[in-house]
């Protein structure tokens, strides 16, 4: 992979899952048990490859695969809700090594900074505003989105509130489908392979640039500011 000037961009983009927060090792937990609850059993990478897909859409693939069909709307409601259940169990997820110094260099040079993500908790909203002062204009969560990652929508919705030029931005992602989406929209696209899968997984579907942990790249990126 090419290198490239870290320093030139406008805006960049960041996952929230797996980039700022530690916090796929409890979606691989809950997503298993709210469907082994339903009599259905997933493969714990399941949860990496399809991270950034939205509650729905990944429990209606699950479905088409084992059933032909999509979901329902009660079960849907069944497993998301068992799911959401059980993420507020688990023990809070710590913010990924590097990622708020980061986030925080950025905006010193004047960069903007945004979230795009899959979920719509109220309580991940609150969170990253106390931790990582991500306020809802810089947010693009599963509430303003229709179709979701892989699609290129939540993307193409963050250049529009950013009001830059795809090609003056980035996106720091570390799933596939968030990666997929970010090409889609012709967004510049960092990967950070935090996860179970391995790294073709990542470059498959397009990434410009591969890291093999946060800490890494916020120490590069933040050199080259």
């Amino acid at each position: 992979m090419k290198s490239i000037d870290l320093s030139r961009f406008k805006a960049v983009f960041f996952d929230m899952d797996g980039v700022l927060y530690d916090s796929m090792p409890n979606h691989e937990y809950t997503w298993t048990k709210a469907f082994a609850a339903h009599g259905i059993t997933i493969n714990e990478e399941d949860a990496y490859i399809n991270e950034g897909r939205t509650g729905r859409g990944t429990i209606c693939l699950v479905y088409n695969k084992l059933y032909g069909r999509d979901a329902t709307d009660e079960e849907v409601d069944s497993i998301y809700g068992l799911k959401t259940k059980l993420m507020k169990e688990c023990k809070t997820a710590p913010q990924m090594e590097g990622m708020r110094r980061l986030v925080d260099a950025l905006r010193e040079k004047g960069m903007k900074t945004y979230v795009v993500t899959g979920s719509k908790q109220p309580t991940l909203m609150e969170k990253l505003w106390s931790e990582y002062g991500f306020d809802k204009e810089h947010i693009v969560s599963g509430a303003d989105v229709v179709k979701g990652k892989p699609d290129p929508e939540p993307y193409l919705i963050a250049l529009k509130r950013s009001g830059e030029r795809a090609e003056d931005c980035a996106v720091v992602e570390n799933a596939p489908m968030g990666v997929k989406s970010a090409k889609a929209a012709e967004i510049y696209t960092i990967a950070v392979n935090t996860g179970k899968l391995a790294d073709h997984y990542l470059t498959d579907e397009g990434c410009d640039l591969l890291y093999p942990s946060t800490a890494k790249l916020s120490d590069e990126w933040i050199k080259a500011l």
